[in-house]
């Protein structure tokens, strides 16, 4: 069996395995009630939660441009949005939450290189690997942000079962160690130094230009991504309350900072479609003490999953059209070197 053939099949049975996952949901908590919730959701909160959740993506795009920066690389912002919502688009409906970080390095490795990367203890990275740098460290200080976040609530936070504090308590105390260690950068390469180039972070191997990427954006360039992390990070668990208050559930937005960080964890796991199913259980697991009936719990989730889909679909269609714009350039092109030989 090809590798190929291996990530198929994956695929296949992580769309399977959403859709099990799903279905077994709707037997449980019981499908028409879910419907119900829907049917009479608010349409107006979230019509809001899509426009912040759009928003959100501007605030993105303007920290992945902070870490480009802080690598000498400029290219127009336009350009970055563009990248994220194209990538939203197959996050949600690719078996993975990476498939768009995936299109967003291919996507930017292709535009021709700005400006020399600022000279480091190792050989500057090319484009793409300084691309996959920035993701990488774009995706990480969104991470470290939320846990922060999350952290700094906690012990306001209302309607958390014990367990789930402590938990989350755990899960943030050591992601925070483990990301500073991770974005400081001197520890880890002392620690590898002695390792064979291909695994080295100290050396001039792949591996090594990667983390040069992860950590050369500089102090300035990393604190801005952070800032701007916190900023989006606000804007989405905004976009979970007014998902849940759409369908009339009425929490304490303190829960929110503790619950939302969760969900965002379980989206990088590929084992779901967008979230679907994952997220549902989580959710079902997080509210079970709650007085939230489980059919306006799972009518939750999938409202938040339909928002982000949206934009993801915003995202799809400009994919679409720059495949069309692609395929009439390259027709015209075609067209007019036939005219000229034919001319000649």
């Amino acid at each position: 069996m090809t590798s190929r053939t291996r990530k198929i099949l994956g695929n296949l049975a992580r769309v399977a395995l959403s859709l099990v996952a799903l279905a077994i949901l709707f037997r449980r908590v019981g499908g028409e009630g879910v419907l119900l919730a829907l049917r009479q959701a608010r349409i107006g909160l979230l019509v809001l939660a899509f426009a912040l959740f759009l928003i959100g993506d501007v605030v993105r795009a303007f920290r992945w441009r902070a870490l480009l920066q802080g690598l000498e690389l400029h290219p127009p912002f336009r350009q970055l949005l563009t990248l994220y919502l194209v990538g939203g688009f197959f996050n949600t409906f690719l078996p993975s939450g990476f498939g768009g970080d995936v299109v967003r390095v291919l996507e930017l490795g292709r535009i021709p290189r700005a400006a020399s990367l600022t000279p480091g203890p190792v050989p500057g990275p090319g484009v793409r690997t300084a691309a996959l740098g920035t993701v990488l460290v774009d995706r990480l200080t969104g991470i470290l942000s939320l846990l922060a976040l999350g952290l700094v609530v906690l012990p306001f936070a209302r309607g958390l079962p014990p367990a789930v504090a402590w938990l989350f308590a755990v899960i943030a105390v050591v992601g925070l160690g483990m990301g500073a260690v991770l974005l400081q950068g001197a520890l880890l390469r002392r620690i590898t130094v002695r390792l064979p180039g291909s695994l080295s972070l100290a050396g001039s191997g792949k591996l090594a230009q990667i983390y040069a990427a992860v950590t050369g954006s500089g102090p300035r360039a990393l604190w801005a991504a952070l800032a701007l992390s916190t900023l989006f990070n606000l804007i989405n668990i905004t976009v979970y309350w007014l998902g849940a208050r759409a369908v009339g559930i009425d929490l304490d937005l303190s829960f929110y900072f503790v619950v939302v960080p969760l969900f965002s964890l379980t989206l990088l796991l590929p084992i779901s479609v967008g979230g679907l199913g994952a997220r549902d259980w989580l959710a079902q697991m997080l509210l079970a003490p709650s007085a939230v009936a489980p059919s306006m719990t799972a009518a939750w989730t999938l409202a938040v999953w339909a928002v982000t889909a949206s934009v993801g679909f915003v995202g799809g269609v400009i994919y679409f059209g720059q495949g069309v714009r692609g395929f009439l350039q390259s027709r015209r092109q075609l067209v007019e070197a036939g005219s000229e030989g034919l001319s000649e």
